[in-house]
């Protein structure tokens, strides 16, 4: 079963500069939680627990923020505020938080390779927490699981995107199996415009056997020097072994300053209709 998720979290967030000179981009706020906190409660919707985060040097504060603010909240005890701690609070009592650090960033593939002492030899979910993700009735990770749990393949969350974006994205061959599903045959990492008829774009969400480890053991440096988690599925890929799932939900690209600036108006939207006092001064 599916017990740890993996946030590879040690990147530098250049697009956001200066404002991830000193704030890692997984803590950029949408409204009032940062990140990398949807994407823990997406895991948790999905009874994942056990919180495996990759990070880097600076990243002082994803810790801090999963942990007890003795000082703060022995200042606004008692008071109206104390209920805004109580999704923070809820996550601290339910999950369990381990970290290793990146000393190098060498691509995500790299990233996952690092996060296995936390993970073990099981299968695992990941999350990139800059891909805001909201699922239609469920969220994304509990519709993969509930996939995984009937396949038992690594699993990669995808969507359709323009041809003119392929570039950005890792992008999907393969024949359609039903149920949104497609039987992975290849993966091309950001692949030139034109070069490709698949505009099938994986999404940072993926279920991964543990298999995986190994073959990230071997594989070499690819585009851009890096170890590329594609390359790795690409091997899976060969004998069968990787679905690619079109999920139910919308996704937010906040590593982009537009996509950022679309999911703070989506959320600020939601937090309105459900007349949500955080939005109150």
């Amino acid at each position: 079963m599916i017990r740890k998720c993996l946030f590879p979290a040690a990147g530098y967030g250049t697009r956001f500069l200066p404002a991830t000179k000193v704030l890692p981009k997984e803590m950029l706020p949408i409204c009032t939680k940062p990140l990398i906190q949807y994407g823990v409660e997406e895991a948790m919707d999905a009874s994942i627990y056990a919180i495996a985060i990759v990070t880097g040097r600076g990243k002082y504060t994803l810790e801090n923020h999963f942990d007890i603010s003795y000082e703060l909240e022995h200042q606004i005890k008692g008071t109206i505020k104390e209920k805004r701690l109580a999704d923070i609070r809820r996550i601290i009592d339910r999950c369990e938080f381990t970290y290793v650090r990146q000393r190098e960033m060498k691509g995500l593939g790299h990233a996952v390779l690092t996060g296995e002492s936390l993970i073990g030899a099981e299968p695992f979910a990941v999350v990139l927490a800059d891909d805001l993700c909201f699922g239609d009735g469920s969220g994304v990770l509990s519709q993969m699981k509930a996939i995984f749990n009937r396949r038992r393949q690594s699993i990669v969350a995808v969507m359709d995107v323009p041809p003119s974006e392929i570039s950005s994205y890792g992008i999907v061959l393969g024949e359609e199996i039903g149920d949104n599903l497609v039987r992975v045959n290849k993966m091309i990492e950001k692949p030139v415009a034109g070069s490709t008829d698949s505009t099938l774009a994986v999404i940072g969400r993926y279920i991964l056997t543990e298999d995986i480890f190994a073959i990230l053991k071997r594989v070499k440096p690819g585009k851009g020097g890096e170890i590329q988690l594609t390359d790795a599925l690409n091997a899976q890929a060969e004998g069968g072994g990787v679905l690619a799932y079109r999920f139910k939900g919308t996704r937010y690209d906040c590593g982009s300053l537009r996509g950022f600036v679309e999911a703070t108006n989506a959320v600020y939207k939601m937090l309105s209709h459900a007349s949500d006092d955080r939005l109150s001064v």
